[in-house]
């Protein structure tokens, strides 16, 4: 199939949904940069617990102004003691401020990109640019937790890992400021019930769909 110039596509989901792995793919098939915004929360997190700064936003303003996407990516930033952290520190109006405004630079600078996150939809893809396709994943609580489970490497008891992850999705889903949540327009999957091929097929039959609409009206 021909391709066309711009393709952005947001990828929402809860922890442990499989939307890193479906990003990811995706990514790689249709020769899209990919934006895991869930690891620059962690780095964010990361940084505060390793620096201790006392006036964090400020701090967290120097490290991103000129940050590097492939250097958070080398790091290791999936611990339980990050993921605790972090679903606190996403709640700050201030943090995902800075972190838009550092998405918002990658987003220009890649026409064709994928976008993983909370609220890549509802907010980082919401307007000027606007997501062409959207993607919501969805995965029991149990399954997502032993998937977790297994990034940490078993580092800590399952059962705790599930009783962490409960808890992020209330805070994602409540908190004041881009709670998680469907947009209406999202295509949704359910990681749960479709194996890994049925996944990334399903994302592909729209994708390709989209793509068919607008070689057809000459938008190449």
């Amino acid at each position: 199939m021909k391709s066309i110039k711009n393709l952005r596509i947001a990828v929402d989901g809860e922890s442990g949904s499989g939307k890193s792995y479906g990003s990811k793919i995706i990514a790689k098939k249709y020769k899209c940069f990919v934006l895991n915004s869930g690891l620059a929360y962690r780095y964010a997190s990361y940084l505060i617990i390793k620096h201790k700064p006392k006036k964090k936003i400020i701090f967290l303003k120097k490290k991103f102004k000129k940050l590097n996407y492939k250097k958070i990516t080398k790091i290791k930033l999936h611990s339980e003691n990050i993921s605790l952290h972090v679903a606190n520190l996403a709640t700050i109006k201030n943090v995902r401020n800075i972190i838009k405004s550092w998405q918002r630079k990658i987003i220009l600078r890649n026409p064709r990109i994928v976008v993983e996150g909370r609220d890549s939809a509802n907010v980082i893809l919401k307007k000027n640019p606007k997501f062409d396709i959207a993607f919501y994943f969805d995965c029991s609580l149990k399954k997502s937790a032993y998937r977790r489970y297994i990034d940490i490497k078993k580092e800590v008891p399952l059962k705790k890992v599930l009783q962490n992850l409960r808890k992020r999705r209330i805070k994602d889903r409540n908190r004041k400021h881009s709670a998680l949540k469907k947009h209406k327009k999202a295509v949704l999957i359910r990681s749960d019930l479709l194996s890994k091929q049925k996944m990334i097929l399903k994302m592909s039959k729209e994708i390709d769909k989209f793509i068919g609409k607008n070689i057809i009206n000459g938008n190449i």
